[in-house]
């Protein structure tokens, strides 16, 4: 039986959805189609948002229209769920340098910009390491880049496979961390110990008693950023290609 915080809800289950590519184009903002839609949803089910990137990153993308991000989504995941929210009231967190350790973090981020120095490619901006709550995002172009320098970047790393190329090697260099590099977005990686990726977000879900969990999301290939919570026997998995695919299966599934 769902939770009594969901009574008002006629279906009982639970939506989840990745953001970049699923929710918004990558790292932009929500169009108002998509924010009336999540809307509509949300007076049959359950939503909440799972993102890789921190809540004010995420904020930014899901408040084009002025409301909170956190208010318009019963869940709201940042950092794969380290960082958490029910109802727009923060749960508990976790940290990733407290479960890492200084010393050992200091030898891998080292490691990382001297690889990063030595890498050729096209163009460099900057932001190459992005230290978060629960992980660290690795950029070869920089989190720095343009909207178009994103573009091309992600255009030539499928191509050249220079993020593919930095996680084998860091998995070559480091087996002794129990680290999983997940690849997502245009321009970036994701590095954080095992285990959290975005299913650490069901942690917070699984005894809510939805009849059903679904998750949206389109890095959803072995070794994107959606794999794990898509393949997630706790989940029913939809592969969405773009946001207007998302509405689009949203109506099928829900709206029809």
């Amino acid at each position: 039986m769902a939770s009594t915080t969901f009574a008002d809800r006629p279906i009982k289950k639970l939506c989840l959805f990745d953001v970049d590519g699923t929710l918004t184009p990558a790292r932009q903002g929500a169009s108002q189609e998509m924010l009336d839609m999540l809307a509509q949803l949300r007076k049959k089910v359950a939503i909440g948002f799972v993102g890789g990137s921190d809540l004010v990153k995420i904020a930014e993308q899901l408040e084009t229209d002025g409301k909170k991000a956190i208010d318009k989504f019963d869940y709201g995941f940042a950092e794969n769920g380290l960082t958490a929210y029910k109802m727009g009231k923060e749960l508990p967190s976790q940290s990733f340098i407290k479960f890492f350790g200084d010393t050992e973090y200091k030898t891998l981020v080292n490691f990382i910009l001297h690889y990063l120095a030595d890498l050729d490619i096209p163009i460099k901006r900057g932001t190459f390491v992005e230290f978060r709550n629960g992980m660290i995002n690795v950029s070869p172009i920089g989190r720095n880049a343009t909207i178009q320098e994103r573009h091309d970047f992600e255009a030539y790393d499928k191509i050249h496979q220079v993020r593919s190329a930095f996680v084998k090697k860091l998995k070559e260099t480091f087996p002794q961390y129990d680290l999983t590099y997940s690849i997502g977005g245009q321009i970036s990686f994701d590095v954080f110990p095992r285990g959290w990726d975005k299913t650490y977000a069901l942690k917070h879900v699984e005894d809510e008693g939805f009849e059903e969990i679904h998750f949206f999301g389109d890095k959803t290939y072995l070794g994107g950023n959606d794999y794990e919570i898509y393949t997630d026997s706790r989940t029913i998995g939809h592969s969405v290609k773009s946001p207007d695919d998302t509405i689009r299966l949203l109506k099928e599934l829900f709206l029809s």
